[in-house]
């Protein structure tokens, strides 16, 4: 019998054991996995014409929470594989439960399996949710077959399983949570969710990666890759949809952690922003797949103290902040090589959308300046090397936006072809030094 070790991070494969794996750098996460020689059985199969293969309309179920419905594309899609990935106790479960909650008082039949808490825990959580305890098959289980034959006697609509890493198969020597257990549990979910048609949850953990733990094969099989972000001190909570096949990606939900549970935020771009009106603060927009954001940058420079100044980021890239600097000093004569930076996004969101380039420029030159850039301005642009503000997509949605909200002023690329019928004073530029005159009068 063969063996092979695996890295429980990325999945990667080596022969022999190793300290730190050569592919993710994690040290201490090669596991010994057995190799098991199976007789390969040929299928009498026949390919199809593309065009004689059946349409099927997929009748989405609505989870009650409008936040979910958006970022899974409209609801949940019978016999689709979700995967929730987040931190330990960033409210998976809660949510989750809410959801079974929503499912089996609209006339579905939710199977709720935990390997993880009690029976009686869940309960104490469904009671402080006001969840209908009458309503939910609970089962605790770890065991991979046991849960299935128990759940093709339920014949639920909806099931969750909480988490995989605690889950496992007992024909496999390997531990629960180990690259060999998430992958063959994994994929035997995911055949009992095509085969049954049953609409499948699958909960999983962060490691300190910031990727789900276990194979990266993990999100290959499933349909739908969700993942749960937040501060578990704070408020807010972040549902961002990484994969999709039955939506759109990089779909975005608010919500709001209370004593009674996840509550849905109505209007995200107002938690975001604040009233307060300081040097180093800009207002930004960004759209997360079809819906725009506004949020509010915070710039802080102050002398250093070393040979190398400071560059200490929050919600954005480290190396695009340096690009920023740089064009800040070459293209608009700003000197920020003596300076300490500190550039934090306000709310816990992070920022990859490029039109966020110059406001973060306008709130660094802020900050250098002393001088606030005043109430109800919004910036929008890309920032390239030479010192342009390119054009962004979706002009007219962030600008709707913006409007919405209260904006008096935007600063915005003058190659984007702005719509009419507009209240804001739109001020166009098409450099970034005329941006900075723009706002500071200089």
């Amino acid at each position: 019998m063969k063996s092979r070790f695996v890295c429980q991070n990325c999945g990667a494969y080596s022969p022999k054991w190793l300290g730190r794996c050569p592919n993710c750098g994690a040290y201490n996460s090669m596991v010994e996995e057995v190799i098991e020689k199976t007789e390969t059985k040929i299928k009498n199969v026949k390919p199809v014409i593309l065009s004689e293969v059946p349409y099927e309309n997929y009748q989405r179920r609505s989870v009650g929470i409008n936040e979910m419905d958006r970022v899974l594309g409209g609801g949940l899609v019978p016999g689709s594989l979700i995967l929730l990935g987040g931190d330990p106790g960033i409210g998976k479960s809660t949510l989750m439960l809410q959801i079974s909650d929503f499912v089996s008082n609209n006339d579905g039949k939710v199977f709720y399996v935990s390997g993880e808490e009690s029976s009686s825990q869940i309960k104490l959580r469904a009671e402080r949710l006001s969840a209908q305890v009458d309503t939910i098959n609970i089962l605790a289980e770890t065991e991979l077959d046991t849960i299935l034959n128990v759940a093709e006697e339920v014949k639920p609509d909806l099931m969750v399983i909480d988490s995989i890493q605690t889950v496992y198969k007992s024909n496999i020597s390997s531990a629960p949570g180990s690259v060999a257990q998430v992958r063959e549990c994994g994929g035997d979910i995911m055949r009992f969710a095509k085969t049954h048609n049953v609409t499948t949850v699958i909960i999983g953990h962060v490691t300190k990666f910031g990727v789900i733990a276990g194979p990266k094969t993990l999100e290959h099989i499933v349909d739908t890759v969700l993942y749960f972000e937040g501060d578990r001190e704070g408020q807010y909570r972040i549902l961002r949809a990484i994969k999709n096949r039955f939506g759109a990606t990089n779909e975005l939900g608010v919500f709001e952690m209370t004593g009674s549970g996840l509550k849905e935020v109505i209007n995200p771009s107002s938690i975001f922003i604040s009233d307060v009106v300081a040097p180093g603060a800009v207002i930004v927009s960004v759209i997360e797949g079809s819906r725009p954001f506004l949020v509010e940058v915070q710039a802080l420079t102050s002398p250093t103290f070393f040979n190398y100044p400071q560059r200490v980021t929050t919600g954005i890239d480290y190396k695009r902040l340096a690009m920023l600097l740089a064009v800040l000093e070459r293209r608009v004569g700003i000197n920020v090589y003596g300076l300490d930076c500190f550039v934090n996004v306000a709310g816990g969101i992070k920022l990859s959308e490029t039109s966020s380039d110059l406001g973060i420029l306008l709130a660094i030159a802020s900050s250098i300046k002393n001088k606030a850039v005043g109430k109800g301005l919004l910036a929008i642009g890309e920032v390239g090397l030479c010192g342009e503000v390119r054009p962004v997509y979706g002009i007219d949605v962030r600008l709707k936006e913006a409007e919405k909200l209260g904006f008096q002023m935007v600063i915005a690329p003058a190659k984007n072809k702005l719509p009419e019928n507009f209240r804001i004073r739109i001020i166009q530029v098409s450099e970034v030094n005329e941006a900075v005159s723009a706002v500071f009068n200089t």
